[in-house]
């Protein structure tokens, strides 16, 4: 029976729950053993409690569990973004996302693994070690939400938060066949999100199929007055029901260099597009001039905000604090040096240095106005399109280890998601096929080594109605294989 249990959506176990057919405690009880038993790193801690049934009593989520990205505070709750710097915080406040779902009748499994503050595209960056891909444990599962990711796939999760602040939900969803949905940015409340580049940073879902999406976005967005740059979303999430793609047009952009592309991921993008075509949606060429240098531009930005946002990680207030210093700044400077990575440290210099005096105008300043362009280009390509499609990252999952001395080919994994994050409109990663394990080719389900490729949709600002069906009619038309989770 625990079998049956992981195979069902979110949605079929709320359905089930209602029903009387499933009971909310048996399903986190079935994901609780399913985690005891895991080897991927997918968890920093799990919730002993099983109160699933009287969580969700009476309430749309019915008690169905849900796994929480550490980089959300929850009161009580060790809460340390991936970091050993934030060993043994315990937040005196939830996050609002995570408050939402929990009054919807969410049960929290527990706190997922990520790249320390969320800054990484593998999540080999954690201070607890990497997080293995289920779909071939010697690759990684992307990042930053890449605990999340590998925790729905292998089936220890019905679904999980994210957080995207240039990929980071995205990009894992595409590497673990997943959805992953990235909303329009202010649609979710960061209040309680440790911070990462707050002009970035917007909490998802992370959700097997794209139903399962609507409705864990449906109970996150909102205004929240805790967070000033909230807006929450114009109109009730309605859960998509389209069956086609007629009448939408979608946008390929030029602009973009595609020769880091692997062949199999630009098989699979092409397939794709051939689908939206026989769905009934119709492609044109669009022009976003400016977004090959979203990635230059975002490297600037959001090291630059991080430098201020980790800033308040001194050893003084929470977390970490290095013993027997003889002084204050030798204090501050042995907590940081023991306490953070070293991506962290590479982004918080590279961010300062953007920063300083003589050089914010030529870089931090600079990277603005790029923004400012890649926004706009965003802006013109909509009047010709309902949405943008690209591959969601240009390769398959690599190997755990491959880049982590290439900080630039790391980089380069975000290329596609990064212009969007910049331009704050929302986008959705949608499993699209398979490419063999080297990126060659695409290749069958069956066919050995077989990697997920997901294809990301992009869509004007608050249009996530709209972007939900569309990405749910390209599900319908996509003979996607079951993922890890069935395996067994």
């Amino acid at each position: 029976m625990s079998t049956e249990l992981i195979q069902l959506t979110a949605a079929q176990a709320v359905a089930a729950i209602e029903r009387g057919e499933v009971d909310p405690g048996e399903l986190f009880g079935a994901y609780a053993k399913r985690i005891e038993q895991e080897q991927i790193g997918a968890f920093l801690s799990v919730n002993e409690n099983n109160d699933a049934a009287e969580v969700g009593a009476g309430k749309p989520l019915a008690g169905v569990p849900i796994a929480i990205k550490d980089l959300f505070c929850i009161k009580g709750i060790e809460s340390r973004a991936a970091s050993a710097i934030l060993n043994g915080y315990l937040p005196p406040y939830s996050a609002t996302a995570v408050e939402k779902l929990a009054q919807a009748g969410a049960s929290i499994l527990g706190k997922t693994n990520m790249d320390e503050f969320a800054m990484g595209s593998s999540n080999e960056n954690s201070a607890f070690g990497a997080v293995k891909n289920p779909w071939d444990q010697t690759r990684v599962p992307g990042g930053s939400s890449g605990g999340s990711a590998a925790a729905v796939a292998a089936g220890l999760a019905p679904w999980a938060t994210g957080t995207d602040t240039g990929g980071s939900i995205r990009q894992p969803a595409s590497l673990c066949g997943l959805v992953g949905l990235k909303p329009t940015y202010g649609s979710v409340s960061r209040y309680g999100m440790i911070a990462f580049a707050s002009s970035l940073d917007q909490a998802g879902p992370i959700t097997r199929d794209v139903t399962d999406a609507a409705l864990m976005l449906k109970h996150m967005e909102g205004r929240d007055p805790r967070d000033s740059t909230s807006s929450g979303l114009p109109e009730t999430v309605a859960m998509p029901t389209a069956d086609d793609l007629a009448g939408l047009r979608f946008g390929i952009p030029s602009g973009f260099d595609w020769s880091g592309v692997q062949p199999g991921v630009k098989a699979v993008f092409d397939a794709a597009t051939a689908r939206i075509e026989t769905a009934g949606g119709e492609l044109v060429e669009v022009d976003l001039p400016h977004a090959a240098y979203g990635l230059s531009a975002y490297y600037l930005i959001a090291p630059a905000e991080a430098s201020a946002n980790l800033a308040r990680f001194d050893g003084v207030r929470f977390g970490q604090r290095a013993e027997h210093a003889g002084s204050l700044l030798e204090m501050y400077e042995r907590t940081r040096g023991e306490g953070f990575g070293t991506e962290v440290k590479r982004r918080i210099m590279l961010g300062t240095y953007a920063l300083s005096s003589g050089y914010y105008d030529a870089y931090y300043g600079k990277a603005q106005r790029v923004r400012t362009k890649i926004f706009m280009d965003f802006k013109v390509a909509f009047e010709k399109c309902d949405f943008i499609v690209t591959p969601t990252s240009p390769t398959v999952a690599f190997e755990i280890g491959s880049r982590v001395d290439d900080p630039l080919a790391m980089y380069l994994s975000d290329y596609f998601t990064v212009p969007i994050s910049l331009a704050g409109i929302p986008a959705v990663s949608v499993p699209a096929g398979l490419a063999s394990a080297d990126g060659a080719a695409a290749v069958d389900a069956d066919a050995a080594g077989a990697l997920p490729v997901g294809l990301q949709i992009a869509g004007p600002a608050f249009s996530e109605n709209k972007l939900l069906n569309a990405a749910l009619a390209f599900e319908k038309a996509t003979a996607f294989p079951a993922g890890p989770w069935s395996w067994g």
